[in-house]
């Protein structure tokens, strides 16, 4: 489900993952790099589970689901994305894939699609074939939509110990995720300096 935007004065990182069953891995380790965003005093808001079960995405239509318009509203305010997928048959789920083509939306916008933000890529697995291949593919995404993926990129195999008994991500994982979200956060703050004058 999506919970309400966190207060503060930071810069507001957006959080899209997991899937419709509870306690999935990817979802864990969503809202566990946006916590780290938190800590470091950036707003969050998390888009994730049945919250994502939306309408198959359709260019034709203009009228939205009330679950798709705050999902475009809120990526049409993000400074930063961070986005968890889990890995089917090797490749970005489809309630992942769907919910990021609503981003069409957002074509004529001053900032389209995601242009300018940066976008940590987070994908859990069962075997690193399948959380490889689905990071790469999340990667190529945000680069089709203008996003910046940070320099690291998070590949989860969860058929290894990642997380402990109460679901928090430990060890290499979590590292990876905190410095993952540092990088979201830290290029916000760049951003909101202001872009570099084109040259010429």
């Amino acid at each position: 489900m999506q919970h309400g935007e966190s207060t503060g004065g930071g810069p507001l990182i957006v959080g899209i993952g997991g899937t419709t069953r509870e306690g999935s891995s990817s979802e864990r380790a969503l809202r566990y790099a946006l916590g780290v965003t938190s800590e470091l005093g950036a707003r969050t808001l998390v888009c994730a589970a049945t919250e994502l079960d939306l309408p198959m995405y359709r260019p034709e239509e203009s009228d939205r689901s009330p679950g798709a318009a705050r999902l475009v509203a809120a990526l049409r305010r993000a400074d930063g994305v961070i986005i968890a997928s889990p890995g089917y048959h090797g490749a970005v789920s489809g309630m992942i894939k769907n919910a990021l083509d609503y981003t069409e939306d957002l074509r004529t916008d001053v900032r389209p699609y995601l242009d300018g933000r940066a976008v940590g890529c987070i994908a859990a697995a069962a075997g690193w074939q399948a959380s490889t291949s689905t990071l790469a593919q999340l990667r190529a995404i945000t680069h089709a939509l203008r996003g910046w993926p940070t320099p690291l990129g998070v590949a989860m195999n969860s058929a290894l110990p990642c997380f402990d008994d109460a679901g928090t991500p430990t060890g290499q994982p979590a590292d990876q995720l905190r410095a993952m979200a540092h990088q979201v956060v830290e290029f916000a703050h760049r951003r909101a300096r202001g872009p570099v004058p084109l040259a010429g």
